[in-house]
């Protein structure tokens, strides 16, 4: 198996370094947002033509071209493969865009985050700390970690607050076999609780952005007070963007060193496929379901799982797994969100809501499991590994007058209680 790792590291530049740096990040933006303009216009002007879209190779020979002209000789003061790179980053946020992955690509802003790639003809001196890149000379460098496989591109950046780092992009080949030892579990996600698992283990909401926001809100409120272009803006700007910076820094941490033991004490992980995007349209709930970050856990959890042998699956988000009991089977259809424990109408037992979501969970993500291995079902759009529901969400375990049962239908017929 071949996997895509990045290594990144803290970079300390320079004046003259600094200046060199600034450039390359608006040479590439302004490559960048030119040739997405051409791309707009030229298919404004030509729709419905046999040729109606630029391709990279095109925009690529009108780079070359207009580098040539005495206007932009500026440019060849910088990388001409990072200026390259661009066009292909253009490239690949347009076939993103036609594939339904993203939106239509957005003009870079010269405010926020900095960056540019450098594909080729870089290296590093990990003894002496420093990091070669064609135009500049040694950049000092913070190396604190083994850097693992082939290295192939290397992405300089620059963060809102001020910082410099180097993503290197390396190529490792790693012998990935199934993992045989370590339990199945089930994890249910929440704000409460940000995780319960089906071993009834429950590891609590730490809320960064909340315990960090009294000191966000200040620092926000002297900043709207500053003139605009000024230098006490600018320091004031900065303040704020270190509060994010480390809100973010905590939640990252937090997240990979949760990800990091799930997966390496259990074999197998089952997980609900949320919808995300439709709990941030709740206005009451968006803070929170933000500062939460499930996404990014799940994704985290779903790569971890891949590099090191580990199952992970995710069950259809229509499936009731906080209606359902886990032992008969009752579905309760009147549960409201503030009930967090209730009663089961056919055997009497006291549920708690998320570890009974939990238990739902890995009960019925070991069936998929199941059925996934017989026969690969249709996919959802754009949502990964997601199930495809084949009963309507108030009739759970009805067979459909026009489609055959299958091995998902059967295994989603007995797990609602309703064949048992």
């Amino acid at each position: 198996m071949i996997i895509n790792k990045a290594y990144k590291f803290r970079i300390y530049p320079n004046d003259e370094q600094t200046t060199l740096l600034a450039q390359h990040f608006g040479s590439c933006r302004f490559v960048y947002n030119t040739f997405l303009r051409k791309r707009i216009d030229f298919y404004t002007a030509n729709k419905g033509a046999e040729k109606q879209i630029l391709t990279y190779s095109d925009t690529t020979k009108l780079l070359t071209d207009m580098k040539k002209i005495p206007e932009y000789e500026w440019m060849k003061g910088v990388n001409s493969q990072s200026l390259q790179q661009s066009l292909r980053c253009l490239d690949v946020a347009y076939h993103n865009f036609f594939n339904k992955r993203t939106q239509f690509p957005a003009f870079k802003s010269k405010h926020g985050k900095q960056s540019f790639i450098v594909p080729q003809w870089f290296g590093i001196n990990i003894e002496q700390g420093l990091l070669n890149i064609p135009k500049f000379t040694p950049i000092k460098t913070v190396f604190h970690r083994t850097i693992e496989g082939e290295m192939k591109s290397v992405n300089v950046s620059k963060t809102s607050s001020g910082k410099y780092f180097a993503s290197i992009l390396c190529e490792i080949k790693k012998d990935v076999q199934q993992k045989q030892i370590g339990g199945e579990i089930g994890i249910d996600l929440g704000l409460k609780s940000f995780l319960v698992t089906s071993d009834s283990e429950t590891i609590s909401a730490p809320k960064f952005l909340r315990t960090s926001q009294e000191k966000l809100i200040r620092l926000q409120r002297l900043l709207s007070r500053k003139i605009k272009g000024s230098s006490n803006r600018n320091k004031a700007r900065t303040k704020v963007a270190r509060i994010h910076e480390k809100i973010t820094n905590q939640r990252k941490d937090f997240l990979h060193k949760l990800s990091f033991r799930l997966v390496g004490e259990n074999q197998a992980i089952y997980a609900e496929d949320l919808n995300v995007k439709g709990m941030m349209a709740n206005h009451h709930l968006a803070k929170s379901v933000a500062d939460a970050g499930w996404s990014e856990f799940i994704r985290q959890i779903k790569y971890k799982s891949e590099w090191n042998g580990v199952c992970f699956g995710q069950i259809d988000r229509f499936f009731p797994s906080s209606k359902r009991c886990n032992g008969c089977g009752w579905i309760n259809k009147s549960l409201a969100l503030s009930d967090r424990e209730w009663i089961c109408h056919d055997c009497g037992k006291i549920i708690d809501r998320d570890l009974n979501a939990a238990q739902n969970i890995l009960q019925f993500g070991k069936l998929s499991m199941v059925r996934r291995d017989t026969s690969e079902p249709p996919k959802r759009p754009g949502r990964p590994r997601a199930v495809r529901q084949v009963t309507e969400p108030e009739n759970y375990g009805v067979k459909s007058s026009n489609r055959k049962v299958t091995g998902y239908t059967q295994a989603h017929y007995l797990i609602c209680g309703k064949g048992a």
